[in-house]
């Protein structure tokens, strides 16, 4: 079996990922061009904590992007003579490099790593944002009005964080809750929250505008109801989406186990700012409740939310990853990068190259979140 050069693989790789190059530069250089306008993010750019997280999580998400360009096999593909071949062996019918060497069941590790990108690239932000869309909707009525529902919405969130967090994640994403309508239910009930944050925002903030209300409105609708229908019946109206059971019970757990966080987050800054000249000009104004809240107290809690948001994708892809190496969660043919360690741990003492691509490759892209978080974080206090 022929093989590369150490210097020929990390040229080969170089190469591979030219469309990821090539994009992290044009958006770092249109980054500095126009950062006097881009405000927070401008600031954040201009610091080299910023810079090195922006960095990081930019060349994963470019590598999830142009994942099909830059795989030299299909990552679920099978060649039985490169099982666990070492890196740079050459595959005797196409002749095209395993560059990370194969696994156990012949599959290039590369292709799998890249492909990795796409499943954390996909999954992590939207649980995240599922979550926050929960934590949002409940915490600032509960922040805002006080009384019974404060109380009540603040014992919900305290039974869900007194269970404990493992078993709660075990439980959500066991093969056996699949046979039960709790997911299902779970699903249908976190969905509607998005698309019921929405519509209050738009009405609250357009209803002497009827006309941009109503296109608002549907917009919304027509997006909801698709995601709705796609996450919670798995049944897309326009076939591009395919979501599994395993799937929908990640954003389950994910929603949730961090919603009732978040809740306390966003409650707390909404009894900060509640008190502040602004959200009495607002009252004062005649300005309903829900326009204060969504259109006053929510843009100035931005800052910390942006950066519970970034730490929040880096839990939930560091639970990915732990979910993978205990079988759970994806599917176990899945490219996700704790699968791929679970499968090659049992190997490590024999082959260490089938674990650390993905090793490396789930710890530099929650590295970058973090550090664009206490970029975001500093930036925040100054402002």
């Amino acid at each position: 079996m022929q093989f590369l050069s150490p210097g020929e693989i990390v040229l080969k790789i170089l190469v591979q990922l030219i469309p990821v190059w090539a994009s992290l530069a044009l958006l770092l250089a249109l980054s500095f061009v126009f950062r006097p306008r881009l405000g927070l993010y401008g600031h954040v750019v201009a610091s080299g904590t910023g810079l090195a997280g922006l960095i990081l999580v930019g060349f994963w998400l470019f590598a999830a992007i142009f994942a099909n360009q830059i795989e030299l096999f299909d990552p679920l593909a099978q060649i039985a003579e490169l099982q666990h071949a070492a890196p740079g062996a050459i595959d005797p019918h196409s002749g095209l490099p395993y560059l990370f060497g194969g696994d156990k069941l012949a599959r290039d590790v590369f292709g799998r790593v890249v492909a990795g990108a796409r499943i954390v690239l996909i999954i992590a932000p939207l649980a995240t944002l599922l979550a926050l869309s929960v934590g949002i909707a409940l915490g600032l009525p509960a922040g805002y009005f006080g009384g019974r529902i404060d109380a009540t919405l603040s014992f919900l969130a305290n039974l869900v964080l007194a269970f404990p967090i493992i078993l709660l994640f075990y439980l959500l994403v066991s093969p056996g809750i699949l046979e039960t309508p709790i997911p299902y239910v779970l699903a249908a009930i976190f969905f509607a929250f998005p698309i019921l944050l929405f519509s209050i925002f738009f009405i609250a903030g357009y209803r002497a505008r009827p006309a941009a209300l109503a296109v608002r409105l549907a917009l919304t609708f027509i997006a909801g109801g698709w995601l709705f229908a796609t996450f919670v019946f798995n049944a897309d109206p326009f076939g591009l989406i395919q979501v599994s059971p395993s799937t929908l019970n990640i954003f389950v757990a994910v929603a949730l186990a961090s919603g009732p966080g978040i809740f306390r987050i966003v409650r707390s800054l909404t009894l900060d700012i509640k008190t502040r000249e602004y959200v009495f000009a607002a009252q004062t104004r005649g300005e309903s409740p829900w326009y204060v809240m969504l259109w006053e107290i929510l843009p100035n809690a931005r800052g910390p939310l942006i950066v519970d948001g970034c730490l929040r994708i880096g839990y939930t892809t560091i639970l990915l990853g732990a979910l993978g190496y205990f079988g759970l969660g994806m599917p176990p043919e899945s490219p996700n990068w704790g699968t791929m360690i679970n499968e090659s741990s049992r190997f490590m003492r024999i082959y260490v190259h089938p674990a650390l691509p993905p090793a490396l490759a789930l710890m530099s892209f929650v590295l970058g979140l973090n550090l664009l978080a206490d970029a975001i974080r500093e930036e925040s206090l100054r402002d």
